[in-house]
């Protein structure tokens, strides 16, 4: 019998190698990888990538609280065209999601609203250590630790608290790391010699290379001290990378994300780009920039994910410090990521590891985040034959921009499946939301 839909003739990528064949798909599932096949529908990639799609284990929807920003369906849209097909979304919300009632009502407007597979964590406070404690381990992806500034007032900075999260939270730590003080001291330092209409270049300035590594310090030695599961999100500094071991993910006990934008720019960018690339932590130094490349292709790094963070093109055009952090990033991460592939900074293989199999295995995500017979058919097709110019293309992003603008990608997201349904097909969104909750395999 022939299959439901066939991808024919890709190069799929999966495991550590490319295979030349067909992808076959039943219903929600994968049915066969490699080989001939024959199917209802049958697509020609005539040479593409075929990848499992990237599980994206950092962004901010801005659901519910700042819906002017963006919103679960208006994201998600931009995630699957953008090839990612499931997604981790972050508490620092209005209202926060620090309880799990909170947890449970995002997930019901996910599963209604969602193009994309979704999880979601729960959030730390000073104040409520007992909801981390008995947090079920099959709802939340991860509990998030601000142990740095960031939008949201969710500063995790009492060491009784920091020592009790870090001593009997049940699932993985994901922590945003800098240091406060010295944050606070170099900002006002900068605004007393520039004022509010400070350079750009001051921003890697005041959130330092100082203020990162003191707090990641710290929270890999709280770590070690309790055997917890911790994760560093958005790594920014060479400094930083002594603080992790090489070697293989499962194998740790404390891994360590970059984001595409810290791979793709560096400081020289903030002349041309200004508000539009102030994010938090901050774009550093080419030298940082090479040394997160270097990290990924050690495994000193594990995980690469998006930190998508949209606001308006107004907020972002206020003087630059009041211009808020972060970037819409789902849409062309995926692209960012493979110039790094056509550019021979590293291999396929790699990018597939660090964007899909990774995360899938640090976060024990059920059946998905590999090209296998029998797991949720979520793929995404890159063509390198094709080019992606980002100011011809539409942003489906509701903040309407990209920090990638007046940049053409030397490749082209084709297609984009979400269990099984093809959602995304170069052009625009083709189907109604097929996100479905990620589910985890954690039983012991």
């Amino acid at each position: 019998m022939p299959h439901s839909v066939v991808l024919k003739n890709g190069t799929l990528v999966n495991e550590g190698r490319t295979l030349e064949g067909d992808l076959a798909m039943d219903g929600e599932r994968i049915s066969q990888v490699g080989g001939t096949a024959s199917g209802q529908i049958e697509i020609d990639v005539n040479g593409a990538w075929v990848i499992p799609g990237m599980i994206d284990d950092q962004v901010h929807f801005r659901e519910p609280g700042f819906e002017h920003k963006g919103e679960i369906a208006t994201e998600s849209r931009a995630a699957v065209a953008g090839g990612i097909t499931s997604y981790m979304e972050m508490p620092n919300c209005v209202p926060q999601t620090i309880n799990e009632d909170r947890l449970r009502a995002k997930i019901a407007r996910a599963q209604d609203v969602s193009h994309a597979n979704y999880g979601f964590y729960l959030g730390a406070t000073n104040d409520n250590l007992e909801a981390i404690k008995s947090v079920d381990p099959n709802l939340a992806c991860g509990v998030k630790v601000f142990m740095g500034a960031s939008t949201g007032n969710m500063l995790v900075d009492n060491e009784e608290t920091l020592h009790g999260i870090f001593a009997s939270c049940p699932i993985l730590i994901a922590t945003h790391c800098e240091h406060t003080p010295t944050i606070v001291e170099n900002e006002r330092a900068a605004l007393s010699e520039f004022g509010e209409d400070m350079p750009p270049s001051q921003h890697p300035l005041i959130r330092s290379r100082e203020a990162c590594f003191k707090s990641s310090e710290l929270a890999v030695s709280l770590a070690k001290e309790h055997g917890s599961k911790l994760h560093i999100l958005h790594l920014t500094t060479a400094d930083e990378m002594v603080l992790f071991e090489t070697g293989p993910i499962e194998s740790k006990r404390i891994t360590a994300e970059v984001c595409v934008h810290h791979l793709y720019f560096n400081d020289a960018w903030y002349e041309s780009k200004g508000s539009l690339i102030k994010c938090n932590p901050a774009i550093k130094r080419r030298a940082d920039q090479l040394a997160l490349r270097k990290a990924l292709l050690e495994d000193r790094i594990d995980v690469i994910a998006t930190d998508h963070a949209p606001h308006t093109m107004a907020e972002k055009q206020q003087p630059f410090a009041l211009a808020p952090a972060g970037l819409p990033l789902v849409q062309h991460a995926l692209l960012a990521l493979f110039e790094h592939v056509i550019e021979g900074i590293f291999d396929v293989t790699t990018l597939v590891r660090k964007t899909s199999h990774a995360p899938a295995q640090l976060y024990d995500v059920s059946s998905r985040g590999y090209l296998r017979e029998g797991y949720f058919a979520d793929i995404a097709v890159i063509d390198s034959a094709q080019s992606t110019s980002i100011d011809d293309e539409p942003i489906f992003a509701k903040c309407g921009w990209s920090p990638f603008g007046g940049i053409t990608f030397a490749s082209r997201i084709t297609h984009t499946f979400v269990n099984g349904t093809l959602v995304y097909d170069a052009t625009d969104i083709i189907d109604a939301p097929q996100g479905q909750a990620l589910t985890y395999d954690r039983s012991n």
